[in-house]
């Protein structure tokens, strides 16, 4: 049994629909498919919570941007007459009259009860078109096999509940393949959850844990792991094997080809992960599993950007030093505003943070902050990461660069740069 993840990139349009179709029939073996919001849909629901929440009228504008780009989609695979029509128009009632009426006073709760919606049309609509396919599947809803606690928008698994609903239903029985949805779970009340930005390699990883998989298969649109983000840097290469720490350390600072919390419970059974292309299906990919599996010899730098990163500056105002008590005053407001800490630097006098930009901006923790402390921060930065660093290495990358904050350790040297103009 394998566990299979599509990402929006894969699912953006008819075409690629297709191109999944053609994937999935080329294996006989039992499988669960994890599926995310087609395309850019994340995207455009973040747009629409925050237009709702906020009261704008915009919201209606935004909301048919979706239901248009779902609607365009069915339109190339399906005929007019089809059953699938009537389906996700219901699922557009629901979220229409979710519009209709005014939002509680938690942004983050109303964010999971309609983001969630993106992976809900996803598999809709492609559990409708492999069975039109004669490729037979059935549609779960993981809301009711994946359970988890009410951090909304960074859900925690309830992994003893989880792990009892979950075999109950996929059970292969009367099926071979099952489409379902990555990202999200739901609360013991039936309120959904999400499980953080790109949480559906996790979900894949949670149900490769629990069913026992061979493996789990990630399908992107790049041929594997890359030693850099094409985005950012130049001429790329693949790496073809690593170790589930390397994976978790690359993970850790950044890097955006699979979801954080994937390698945990993957490496807690030794399930190895796969990186594949779904472009070129037929390519190796890079393969992540255990540390026998580490191959001898010197590994490439690995490049690792982060952006739109802030570097908050924290001082004692009355000239006393920066201790543990004050520190933990800290990180204790940190931790109350959501905020991520990608990296710190400490003086005698001041504490130095670089911490991602949030939604609702930095104001509110420098408001926080300055109740004790004299603050100051400086904005349009960028955060990169140099792993298995070389000197010719960060000559190429940091040189030219305005550094704010530097690191370096045996094996990771960490840049915090001005932004390019």
């Amino acid at each position: 049994m394998q566990v299979f993840k599509f990402g929006g990139a894969s699912v953006k349009d008819a075409k690629s629909l297709k191109n999944m179709a053609s994937i999935i029939s080329g294996y006989d073996d039992k499988l669960v498919v994890v599926v995310s919001a087609m395309g850019k849909m994340t995207n455009a629901f973040e747009d629409l919570v925050k237009a709702y929440f906020k009261g704008d009228a915009l919201k209606w504008d935004k909301f048919n941007l979706i239901k248009n780009f779902h609607n365009q989609i069915i339109d190339g695979l399906f005929e007019s007459n089809d059953e699938i029509y009537p389906v996700i128009d219901a699922l557009f009632f629901k979220i229409e009259d979710r519009l209709s009426r005014m939002p509680s006073l938690n942004f983050d709760f109303e964010y999971d009860q309609l983001v969630s919606y993106g992976e809900i049309l996803s598999t809709t609509i492609i559990s409708y078109y492999l069975n039109k396919e004669e490729i037979s599947n059935k549609w779960i809803d993981i809301r009711f096999l994946l359970r988890t606690d009410d951090n909304w928008r960074e859900a925690n698994v309830d992994w003893e509940l989880s792990g009892k609903l979950i075999p109950e239903t996929l059970n292969f029985k009367d099926e071979r393949l099952y489409i379902t949805q990555g990202f999200i779970g739901a609360t013991t009340s039936d309120l959904t959850t999400t499980l953080g930005r790109e949480g559906s390699d996790y979900t894949a990883a949670i149900l490769g844990h629990v069913l026992e998989a061979e493996q789990v298969v990630v399908w992107k649109d790049v041929p594997g792991i890359l030693n850099a983000d094409p985005q950012y840097f130049e001429h790329p290469r693949k790496i073809a094997s690593m170790t589930y720490r390397e994976a978790v350390e690359l993970t850790f600072f950044g890097a955006k080809v699979i979801h954080p919390k994937t390698i945990k419970p993957l490496e807690n059974s030794g399930i190895p992960l796969h990186v594949r292309s779904f472009l070129k299906p037929d390519a190796k990919g890079t393969i992540i599993g255990s540390d026998e599996s580490e191959k001898p010899g010197k590994q490439i730098p690995v490049y690792i950007m982060k952006t739109r990163q802030v570097l908050i500056t924290i001082s004692q105002p009355d000239f006393s030093f920066m201790n543990e008590e004050s520190m933990a005053w800290i990180f204790a407001a940190f931790s109350e505003l959501r905020m991520k800490i990608n990296m710190i630097q400490q003086s005698a006098l001041n504490l130095s943070i670089s911490t991602d930009i949030p939604e609702h901006g930095v104001l509110q923790l420098v408001e926080r902050l300055a109740e004790s402390f004299e603050v100051r921060y400086n904005d349009g930065l960028e955060l990169i990461t140099i792993r298995h660093y070389t000197p010719e290495a960060i000559e190429a990358e940091i040189d030219h660069r305005n550094v704010y904050l530097e690191q370096k350790t045996r094996n990771t040297a960490r840049f915090l740069v001005l932004k390019k103009r």
